[in-house]
């Protein structure tokens, strides 16, 4: 069998059609290279006992314990019959309970004194820990001899812990490892021989061997450390390609022009940028004038000042004869960014029209709901170049809209679109676009090597002069409601000083399953953990809490409603309004999340704030705070004090901080969906690696891979890294690389 076609063999062949068949849907394992890969959560040490006191609640775990009694129960009068078996391990007790016809084998075999290993869910029933019907394996011999010999020998080795599923135990697992290991001798090598030999990694068979089989913890350490490093350094080459392959487009370069639009722009700011702006715009403006396109992740906390950058950008293509697009994933953001990038410009905005500056240009909004006649005027200044500057949705992606000369594409919130959305609205250019890319959601280091690692990163981390601190505080609903009364006291105390609040809820109301996801999306509610909402209420809804407010804590003020599924026309009213002052409290979902700038709202109550994740409260409470005037943010919650949900709001509570918040997000939820749904290419080949711990080794396989692909940029020299690489980049999983 030649060495790629050992790992490419389905396992269907080696493991007969029932297992195969679990592996493939539960655990997403089809091939003998995915179950090597499918690497153990961590080793028992077998002569030890695991602890039965920490046992993890409503966990799947594997226990090795012995056999302290077990005894049959009948109940419901003789009809039904149950078994109780108590294990031990010095450290606590755990009941297992078996019960009708699954009775007589476990009453056979777990007799006192026996040892075995264990599997099942953490339960408790009559406030005792226990496993209901847990699989089992036997680990002692009948003849006593035999027994001992067992022990001892069970008693050196390290049993691997598999990521296992309900319907396949951790032990089923390691025997079907156990099948393919021996191809483990035909791994392909990614790693140059140079590199390997430099950094003194154990060969790639070897490694796979100590991972599953270890004789040590040391043949453990030496795995992990090379396992680690091939995902680290193949993503990393699969990036490095990606951006020299970007090298090697043509663009036009985009170059500033003395007292054009820019500088008329500069001349009638009221203020002067901040450090990190100019700088910024430095690294931005170098980029654009290179004859290859920009490729560039600007990433800022809330209200640092982002859109200003981006529009310096835009007006400099502008200057250069080109035209500039702004992609918004909703329509409320991009009126708000079509308004505001009008209103800061002024007539400057208004090139060809009447009382508009002869340098100035036109600035048009596209989005699906506008009416016909608008929105042919829109599409005939983008195709005859009189309008430079486009804001839109994904309207702008449409096929009739062609531009005259798109130069410069700006992505606003990333993560919110998907590759062809991104690659249509580029292949409107003549040659290739600049991109630039603008999220508000602080990302680790890491994550942004990994996850963004063919763009270039600028950070935006100083707040503009004049933005005030907000205070935020847990209000503890259910234990406190006096806390939730003095709230809405506080937001009545906002609006009689001249200001205005927002109230968000992760619901609308007028469909119990429907929260609102990104974008206004309808989205299946969330289901609250147990432990976080006994009741299993649904979400609080915007419709409910805005009748109650008026009708009670907040009566006589002016209170307004804004979500997704509302007509545009009436979202653009309400935000109009609520700008102007006209309403003092809004009641929103997370349609508000990004973007909307209103400097007299100070205040924001965040209902049911447990189920919005860290990164997303944070945006929320951006929105207060943005004017003179100090900002307040509350979170409230009927989350129980010690739950990992109030922990989580605490962290958001005590820091403004949103790239520390961002880390303490990804600690809380490790990779999760941190990377994205677009992103799940690098879930599901990232395996030994954490971009949370590992920023080390991701930042040196990052310094070799781009090296290795300055020297070598097709691989030529490599045959094995690039039978890896095709590998890695099957059609599921190169999407998530296609960002630039």
């Amino acid at each position: 069998m030649d060495r790629v076609s050992s790992f490419d063999e389905p396992l269907l062949k080696l493991l007969g059609g029932a297992t195969a068949k679990v592996m493939a849907e539960h655990l997403g394992l089809h091939t003998v290279g995915d179950l090597l890969h499918h690497y153990p959560r961590r080793y028992e040490e077998r002569g030890k006992l695991t602890a039965l006191a920490d046992l993890p609640l409503d966990e799947h775990v594997t226990v090795v314990a012995q056999v302290a009694d077990a005894r049959i129960l009948m109940f419901n009068n003789g009809r039904g019959k149950r078994l109780e078996v108590t294990l031990t391990d010095g450290s606590g007790r755990l009941q297992l309970v078996f019960f009708g016809h699954g009775v007589h084998k476990p009453h056979k075999e777990l007799i006192p004194g026996r040892q075995a290993m264990f599997a099942g869910k953490v339960s408790v029933f009559n406030r005792k820990m226990q496993l209901a019907h847990p699989t089992y394996q036997l680990l002692d011999a009948s003849d006593a001899d035999e027994a001992t010999e067992a022990v001892d020998a069970f008693a050196g080795r390290l049993l691997p812990i598999y990521p296992a599923c309900k319907q396949l135990d951790s032990w089923r697992i390691a025997k079907a490892v156990d099948a393919v290991l021996p191809s483990a001798r035909d791994a392909v090598d990614p790693l140059p021989a140079s590199l390997r030999e430099g950094r003194g990694f154990t060969p790639l068979p070897e490694a796979l061997l100590k991972v599953h089989r270890p004789q040590t913890k040391a043949d453990v350490e030496d795995a992990r450390a090379r396992l680690k490093w091939d995902e680290a350094f193949v993503l990393q080459v699969a990036l490095a390609r990606r951006r020299y392959a970007d090298t090697q487009l043509p663009a036009v370069a985009r170059r500033p022009v003395a007292d054009g639009l820019l500088d008329a722009f500069d001349a009638k700011l009221p203020f002067t940028l901040t450090e990190g702006q100019e700088k910024v715009s430095k690294e931005i403006f170098d980029d654009l004038a290179t004859e290859h396109p920009m490729h560039r992740l600007l990433q800022g906390e809330v209200g640092s000042g982002k859109t200003m950058v981006a529009l310096r950008a835009m007006l400099t293509v502008v200057d250069a004869g080109g035209q500039a697009a702004m992609l918004a994933p909703t329509e409320v953001l991009a009126q708000q960014h079509h308004r505001s990038i009008t209103e800061m410009m002024g007539e400057l905005a208004e090139g060809g029209m009447l009382g508009g500056s002869d340098r100035g240009t036109k600035v048009v909004l596209l989005t699906g709901s506008m009416g016909m006649a608008v929105r042919r005027q829109a599409l005939l200044d983008l195709v005859t170049g009189e309008a430079g500057i486009v804001i839109g949705t994904h309207a702008l992606i449409e096929d009739k809209v062609r531009f005259h000369d798109l130069g410069l594409v700006v992505v606003d919130e990333q993560h919110r679109f998907g590759v062809e959305q991104r690659d249509a609205l580029r292949s409107k250019g003549k040659q290739p676009p600049h991109l630039l890319v603008m999220t508000a959601t602080p990302i680790p280091r890491t994550v942004a090597m990994t996850v963004f690692g063919d763009l270039e990163t600028s950070v935006l981390d100083q707040l503009p002069a004049g933005r005030s601190p907000i205070a935020s505080h847990v209000v503890p609903a259910k234990d406190k409601p006096h806390f939730l009364s003095r709230a809405w006291e506080r937001v009545r105390e906002e609006v009689e000083n001249g200001h205005q609040a927002y109230v968000v809820c992760p619901r609308i109301g007028d469909d119990a399953e429907e929260v609102e996801g990104k974008g206004g999306k309808k989205a299946k509610a969330k289901k609250a953990a147990p432990e976080e909402d006994g009741d299993k209420r649904p979400p609080l809804a915007v419709l409910e809490i805005a009748d109650e407010l008026r009708k009670g804590a907040l009566a006589g003020l002016s209170v307004e409603v804004l979500h997704g599924r509302m007509h545009p026309d009436d979202k653009d009213d309400v935000m109009r309004r609520f700008a102007a002052g006209d309403v003092d409290v809004l009641v929103a979902t997370t349609v508000i999340e990004v973007g909307v700038n209103v400097p007299n709202a100070t205040a924001m109550v965040i209902m049911d704030a447990d189920r919005f994740g860290v990164s997303q409260l944070h945006q929320l409470r951006g929105r207060v705070g943005r004017g003179s005037a100090p900002g307040l943010c509350l979170l409230v919650s009927e989350a129980h004090e010690a739950s990992p949900a109030r922990a989580r709001l605490s962290a958001v509570a005590a820091t403004l901080d949103g790239f520390e918040l961002s880390r303490i997000d990804l600690e809380q939820r490790r990779e999760g969906d941190v990377l994205g749904q677009a992103q799940s290419g690098v879930r599901s080949s990232l395996r030994m690696l954490t971009v949370i711990d590992d920023e080390e080794v991701i930042a040196a396989a990052r310094e070799e891979a781009v090296a290795v692909v300055a020297a070598d940029p097709e691989l030529e020299h490599l045959p094995e890294l690039r039978t890896v690489l095709a590998a890695l980049l099957d059609k599921d999983r190169e999407e998530y690389l296609d960002k630039g």
